[in-house]
């Protein structure tokens, strides 16, 4: 899984942040690879940003391997250059390997997506693949679709739709839900439909024998 870092403006508050989030959990980081998406660093910094970025991302020893958000000619030229640009959440290709031996076997893991920013009014998120988990609101007027289940740090507004891959087995857990459409498989239901007392509570959506269900778990 490759974890999606999307620094932004004001940047010391935003490493500061992070670097909170790092003495917290050091572990969660330790040798994953990590994905930089730049798209609100180049809008709000301009191209000299970037390097700064990157260096300051690199300094904190994350596994950079790829790029979101910017051109690849920002970079040509600079030490950056190498990374992939344009991964859009999907599976990053490993390095190839020298020796021709078959790698040995290990047990895949199941895809997923973290996203570590908020998602803005007019966003989408899809990701088939598999799970997505957002650390953050989600904004109204964004939009969220999984494969599999999707988890929300925060609150969920907007719409989320889960299960485009797993179908009924997938569910939505979300800290306050204020969202205008739910859905899991072919199963749908808007905010009219559940009721003002669910309506900024802790919540789970999910498929009980075919019906949609959405039950509180605070």
């Amino acid at each position: 899984m490759a974890l999606v870092v999307a620094p932004e403006f004001p940047m010391t508050n935003w490493f500061a942040a992070f670097d909170q989030q790092l003495r917290s959990a050091a572990d969660f980081f330790a040798d994953r690879p990590v994905v930089a998406d730049l798209a609100a660093t180049l809008e709000e910094g301009g191209p000299e940003a970037l390097l700064i970025v990157l260096d300051g991302l690199e300094a904190r020893n994350l596994r950079l391997v790829g790029v979101e958000g910017v051109d690849a000619a920002l970079l040509a030229g600079t030490r950056w250059e190498r990374l992939p640009k344009a991964l859009h959440g999907r599976d990053l290709a490993l390095e190839a390997r020298s020796d021709p031996s078959p790698p040995p076997e290990a047990a895949p893991s199941p895809p997923s997506l973290l996203i570590d920013r908020p998602v803005r009014s007019g966003q989408s998120i899809v990701f088939e693949d598999g799970d997505v988990t957002i650390v953050g609101p989600v904004s109204s007027g964004a939009e969220v679709m999984a494969g599999g289940s999707i988890h929300v740090y925060g609150s969920l507004r907007g719409r989320a739709i889960a299960g485009l891959k797993t179908g009924a087995a997938a569910r939505i857990f979300c800290r306050k839900l204020e969202a205008e459409l739910v859905g899991v498989g072919q199963l749908y239901r808007t905010a009219e439909h559940w009721g003002a007392a669910l309506h900024g509570r802790p919540v789970q959506v999910l498929c009980d024998r075919g019906a949609l269900r959405l039950s509180p778990f605070d």
